[in-house]
């Protein structure tokens, strides 16, 4: 991973970009989203293609997308970005990414899901943060859909923390420091094989999704094993795993094939915490910072340094 490149810390009051860099969300609830942004004190501005129909379920062509998202970085008076929504299509970016612009002007990307690729990449390539968080589509639109707290402490430079009041339990008990990183397990798992495999080893690593079934899961815990991107990870933090079940299945047998599958595993697991796919409160994480995982009677994640420059 490269040197941890910080942009800026972002003002309550600041100007912000909202980009589609997926599929097209629903414009009510992107309306709804904008709003929510702008009772914060923030002043979105949405980009020319936030609401694109296709080609198929992406919002717009790779090339509007990425123009969006350059024009976003690009422009200084915008000293953060929203996302809409996830999906599928934010891979199609990658190769297209231009990281010395990026780097130029670098500023928070705060998204979650298949916004997973492009954050890893950017993070791995010219050590852009990544901010792991409430998307407008799906969390600024409902009520208590995102955990402000943590997005402002993130945003602003404020160390934090999070713990039992977000979701976390214990499932292995232990101690372990190190470099915050990860996202949607799905999306880390189709990215391996590929130029832009994330770098996980060595890392003290979140993992969460929605809707996969514990054999689903179970699948792609194999496939990190034995492609070998679990060596050396120090502590693991399981997210909510919203909806990870099986019809008639018993409600424990997630957490029954986490604890087969790391079996043998030394460090800390923790479980529950509600960032990224989550039924409320979505808590904003910042990958690629120094971190520490606490698990004993309860369980408690400490961002040690902040993601921005104050």
């Amino acid at each position: 991973m490269a040197t941890l490149l910080k942009p800026a810390a972002v003002p309550s009051d600041a100007s912000v970009a909202v980009v589609s860099l997926a599929s097209t969300p629903q414009n009510e609830r992107v309306e709804r989203g904008l709003e929510a942004l702008r009772v914060l004190g923030y002043t979105p501005q949405a980009a020319e293609h936030i609401l694109t129909r296709g080609p198929l379920y992406f919002a717009g062509t790779p090339e509007m997308r990425l123009r969006d998202l350059h024009h976003a970085f690009a422009d200084d008076a915008l000293r953060a970005i929203f996302c809409t929504r996830g999906g599928y299509g934010s891979n199609y970016l990658l190769d297209g990414l231009d990281l010395d612009l990026i780097a130029e002007s670098a500023k928070p990307l705060i998204g979650y899901s298949d916004l997973t690729a492009p954050q890893l990449w950017m993070l791995d390539q010219i050590g852009l943060p990544s901010f792991y968080g409430p998307m407008l589509s799906a969390d600024f639109s409902r009520p208590n859909g995102a955990h402000l707290p943590s997005m402002q402490a993130a945003l602003t430079g404020k160390p934090y923390a999070v713990g039992a009041d977000e979701g976390m339990r214990t499932l292995n008990p232990g101690r372990a420091r190190g470099t915050l990183y990860g996202g949607c397990l799905s999306i880390i798992v189709a990215l391996l094989g590929t130029p832009y495999e994330p770098q996980t080893e060595d890392k003290l690593l979140f993992l969460e999704d929605t809707g996969a079934k514990p054999y689903q899961v179970d699948r792609m815990l194999w496939q990190l094993l034995q492609a070998g991107k679990l060596d050396g990870v120090r502590g693991i933090v399981f997210g909510e795993m919203l909806d990870c079940t099986s019809p008639g299945a018993p409600p424990g047998l997630l957490e029954d094939v986490i604890a087969r599958v790391f079996e043998d595993f030394r460090g800390p697991i923790a479980f529950g915490l509600r960032s990224g796919h989550v039924s409320h409160s979505n808590v904003t994480l910042t990958f690629g910072v120094d971190a520490e995982l606490r698990a004993g009677d309860e369980a408690h994640l400490n961002l040690l340094e902040p993601a921005v420059k104050a």
